[in-house]
Order: structure tokens, then sequence, then C-alpha cells
């Protein structure tokens, strides 16, 4: 028994440095899983991040052609929304597929 303690406290500050790295890697909050997870997650993030500015410029341009177009504003309403002038019909014609 002797031989061990011996042995033990000759490594002792190896063995305190092995203790603290399983409890870091296994027990702690911060442990290496969820630093993956957390990792993977800012990974989605920063792609949405991206695809929501691409979005807001779209919307942006999108916006200013309604501020300064008057016809785009009209051929936009009657494409998106099917809206029509009082003295007109509109005929839908739907391809079967």
């Amino acid at each position: 028994m002797k031989k061990v303690f011996r042995f033990l406290s000759r490594f002792k500050y190896l063995l305190a440095l092995l203790a603290f790295g399983v409890w870091m890697i296994f027990f702690d909050t911060n442990r290496v899983s969820n630093q993956f997870k957390l990792r993977e997650n800012l990974h989605e993030l920063e792609m949405q991040k991206e695809f929501y500015q691409q979005e807001i410029k779209n919307n942006q341009q999108l916006l200013d052609q309604f501020r300064f177009d008057s016809a785009f504003m009209e051929r936009y309403a009657r494409e998106h929304y099917l809206l029509k002038k009082d003295n007109e019909v509109i005929y839908l014609i739907v391809p079967e597929e």
C-alpha cells in the first residue's frame, strides 16, 4: 500500500491534471459534447442569418421598385394577387400535371 501512495505522490500533478481533464470532458456543463452541439447550432444560425439578410436585400429592391414604378406595382398586383380593373375579366389557365 505504501508503494501505491508513493507512486501516486510522485505523479500528483499529473493525476490532478488528468482528473481535471476527465471532469471537463464528461461532467462539466461545458463538456465537449455540448460544445459540438453549440457549434453546430451556431453554424445553422449563421446560415439563417445569411438567408434573412438576402431576403431583406431582395425585399428592399422590391420596395424601391414599388416606390418609383407604378407600372411595376400594377403588374405585380395582377400576377401575384390576381387583381383586375373593373371592366376586365381574368381567365386562369392551369396546366394539368
